[in-house]
Protein backbone atom coordinates (compact mmCIF):
# COMPACT_ATOMS: atom_id res chain seq x y z
CA UNK A 1 0.00 0.00 0.00
CA UNK A 2 3.05 2.34 -0.21
CA UNK A 3 2.70 3.06 -3.80
CA UNK A 4 1.73 6.38 -4.30
CA UNK A 5 0.53 8.20 -7.41
CA UNK A 6 2.91 8.83 -10.34
CA UNK A 7 4.71 12.37 -10.44
CA UNK A 8 3.91 12.48 -13.82
CA UNK A 9 0.31 12.47 -13.91
CA UNK A 10 0.15 15.21 -11.59
CA UNK A 11 0.89 18.81 -12.46
CA UNK A 12 0.24 20.95 -9.24
CA UNK A 13 -2.25 22.02 -6.41
CA UNK A 14 -5.27 23.51 -8.06
CA UNK A 15 -6.33 27.11 -7.73
CA UNK A 16 -8.72 27.89 -5.14
CA UNK A 17 -11.38 29.17 -7.79
CA UNK A 18 -10.55 25.80 -9.48
CA UNK A 19 -11.06 23.51 -6.38
CA UNK A 20 -14.68 25.70 -5.94
CA UNK A 21 -16.13 25.37 -8.79
CA UNK A 22 -16.14 21.93 -8.83
CA UNK A 23 -17.62 22.35 -5.86
CA UNK A 24 -20.60 23.97 -7.47
CA UNK A 25 -20.54 21.23 -10.07
CA UNK A 26 -20.52 18.57 -7.10
CA UNK A 27 -23.16 20.38 -5.23
CA UNK A 28 -25.61 19.81 -8.64
CA UNK A 29 -24.66 16.02 -8.99
CA UNK A 30 -25.82 15.97 -5.16
CA UNK A 31 -29.06 16.56 -6.22
CA UNK A 32 -29.17 13.87 -8.62
CA UNK A 33 -27.73 11.15 -6.05
CA UNK A 34 -30.19 12.22 -3.09
CA UNK A 35 -33.23 11.79 -5.80
CA UNK A 36 -34.10 8.58 -5.44
CA UNK A 37 -33.72 8.00 -1.73
CA UNK A 38 -35.49 11.07 -1.27
CA UNK A 39 -38.70 9.75 -3.67
CA UNK A 40 -38.49 6.55 -1.20
CA UNK A 41 -37.79 8.19 1.73
CA UNK A 42 -41.03 10.56 0.97
CA UNK A 43 -43.26 7.96 -0.40
CA UNK A 44 -42.25 6.10 2.60
CA UNK A 45 -43.48 8.94 5.25
CA UNK A 46 -46.06 10.24 2.70
CA UNK A 47 -44.38 13.45 2.47
CA UNK A 48 -45.22 14.46 6.26
CA UNK A 49 -42.94 17.35 7.46
CA UNK A 50 -42.96 16.56 11.13
CA UNK A 51 -39.74 18.08 13.05
CA UNK A 52 -38.98 14.03 13.31
CA UNK A 53 -39.41 13.77 9.99
CA UNK A 54 -37.30 16.48 8.57
CA UNK A 55 -34.49 14.86 11.04
CA UNK A 56 -34.94 11.76 8.95
CA UNK A 57 -34.33 13.85 5.86
CA UNK A 58 -31.24 15.81 7.36
CA UNK A 59 -29.73 12.13 8.45
CA UNK A 60 -30.79 10.39 5.26
CA UNK A 61 -29.01 13.30 3.31
CA UNK A 62 -25.87 12.90 5.53
CA UNK A 63 -25.81 9.05 5.00
CA UNK A 64 -26.57 8.81 1.38
CA UNK A 65 -23.93 11.80 0.65
CA UNK A 66 -21.24 10.10 3.07
CA UNK A 67 -21.49 6.60 1.08
CA UNK A 68 -21.19 8.41 -2.25
CA UNK A 69 -18.21 10.63 -1.48
CA UNK A 70 -16.12 7.73 1.02
CA UNK A 71 -16.59 5.25 -2.22
CA UNK A 72 -15.37 7.24 -4.63
CA UNK A 73 -12.38 9.16 -2.59
CA UNK A 74 -11.60 5.44 -1.26
CA UNK A 75 -11.71 3.69 -4.74
CA UNK A 76 -10.78 6.28 -7.07
CA UNK A 77 -9.69 9.49 -5.49
CA UNK A 78 -12.44 11.41 -7.65
CA UNK A 79 -16.11 12.05 -7.95
CA UNK A 80 -17.69 12.80 -10.99
CA UNK A 81 -17.60 16.49 -10.37
CA UNK A 82 -13.87 16.22 -9.42
CA UNK A 83 -12.94 13.63 -12.44
CA UNK A 84 -14.69 16.59 -15.01
CA UNK A 85 -12.30 19.26 -13.38
CA UNK A 86 -9.17 16.91 -13.11
CA UNK A 87 -8.85 17.20 -9.44
CA UNK A 88 -8.24 13.43 -7.44
CA UNK A 89 -7.83 13.30 -3.61
CA UNK A 90 -5.13 11.50 -2.49
CA UNK A 91 -3.03 10.18 1.06
CA UNK A 92 0.73 10.65 0.26
CA UNK A 93 2.11 7.05 0.35
CA UNK A 94 -0.73 5.46 -0.13
CA UNK A 95 -2.27 3.84 -3.95
CA UNK A 96 -5.76 4.94 -2.56
CA UNK A 97 -6.94 6.76 0.05
CA UNK A 98 -8.27 4.54 2.89
CA UNK A 99 -11.95 4.07 3.78
CA UNK A 100 -10.99 5.47 7.44
CA UNK A 101 -9.74 8.63 6.38
CA UNK A 102 -11.97 8.83 3.36
CA UNK A 103 -14.66 8.60 6.30
CA UNK A 104 -12.78 10.94 8.39
CA UNK A 105 -12.29 13.42 5.33
CA UNK A 106 -15.89 13.48 4.85
CA UNK A 107 -17.11 14.39 8.64
CA UNK A 108 -14.34 17.11 8.16
CA UNK A 109 -16.28 18.37 5.23
CA UNK A 110 -18.84 19.29 7.11
CA UNK A 111 -17.04 22.41 8.24
CA UNK A 112 -17.76 24.14 5.20
CA UNK A 113 -21.23 24.29 6.17
CA UNK A 114 -21.61 22.87 9.92
CA UNK A 115 -20.82 26.23 12.10
CA UNK A 116 -23.06 28.51 9.12
CA UNK A 117 -25.73 25.87 9.75
CA UNK A 118 -25.42 25.99 13.96
CA UNK A 119 -25.00 29.72 13.80
CA UNK A 120 -28.25 30.11 11.28
CA UNK A 121 -30.09 28.08 14.44
CA UNK A 122 -28.61 29.40 17.10
CA UNK A 123 -29.48 33.28 15.74
CA UNK A 124 -33.14 32.23 14.30
CA UNK A 125 -31.46 33.01 10.69
CA UNK A 126 -34.31 32.48 8.08
CA UNK A 127 -34.10 32.39 4.27
CA UNK A 128 -31.81 34.90 2.83
CA UNK A 129 -29.91 35.63 6.35
CA UNK A 130 -29.36 32.37 6.60
CA UNK A 131 -28.27 31.85 2.98
CA UNK A 132 -25.82 34.45 3.41
CA UNK A 133 -24.38 33.01 6.60
CA UNK A 134 -23.57 29.72 4.82
CA UNK A 135 -22.22 31.92 2.27
CA UNK A 136 -19.81 33.70 4.46
CA UNK A 137 -19.22 30.11 6.01
CA UNK A 138 -17.61 28.53 2.26
CA UNK A 139 -15.93 32.26 2.19
CA UNK A 140 -14.39 31.48 5.71
CA UNK A 141 -13.61 27.55 5.02
CA UNK A 142 -11.95 28.48 1.85
CA UNK A 143 -10.01 31.10 3.20
CA UNK A 144 -8.18 28.29 5.50
CA UNK A 145 -6.06 27.44 2.40
CA UNK A 146 -4.45 30.57 2.34
CA UNK A 147 -3.04 29.53 6.22
CA UNK A 148 -2.28 25.74 5.64
CA UNK A 149 1.14 26.06 4.13
CA UNK A 150 0.51 23.79 0.72
CA UNK A 151 -2.74 25.21 -0.29
CA UNK A 152 -4.71 22.59 1.48
CA UNK A 153 -8.06 23.01 2.78
CA UNK A 154 -8.14 22.67 6.78
CA UNK A 155 -10.05 19.32 6.25
CA UNK A 156 -7.48 17.94 3.83
CA UNK A 157 -4.40 19.39 6.26
CA UNK A 158 -6.59 17.39 8.85
CA UNK A 159 -7.11 14.20 7.40
CA UNK A 160 -3.64 14.09 5.68
CA UNK A 161 -5.13 13.93 2.14
CA UNK A 162 -4.32 16.40 -0.96
CA UNK A 163 -6.41 17.54 -3.51
CA UNK A 164 -3.70 17.28 -6.73
CA UNK A 165 -4.12 18.68 -10.34
CA UNK A 166 -4.15 16.44 -12.98
CA UNK A 167 -2.70 17.40 -16.04
CA UNK A 168 -5.20 17.53 -19.01
CA UNK A 169 -5.32 14.35 -21.92
CA UNK A 170 -3.13 14.17 -24.04
CA UNK A 171 -5.02 15.42 -27.38
CA UNK A 172 -5.13 12.38 -29.98
CA UNK A 173 -3.62 13.33 -33.39
CA UNK A 174 -5.92 12.91 -36.22
CA UNK A 175 -4.40 10.67 -38.55
CA UNK A 176 -3.98 11.45 -42.36
CA UNK A 177 -5.79 9.83 -45.04
CA UNK A 178 -3.16 8.59 -47.16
Amino acid sequence: MSNSTPAASITSHPTIKRRLISMVYESLLALAVLFLPFLLFELAVQGAHTPLTEHMRQCLAFLVMGAYFIHQWSREGQTLAMKTWRLKVVLPGHAHVPLRVAAYRYVLSWMWLLPALVAAYAFDLQHWTALGAIGVGILAWSSTALFTGNGQFLHDKLAGTQILQLPAPAKKSKKVAA
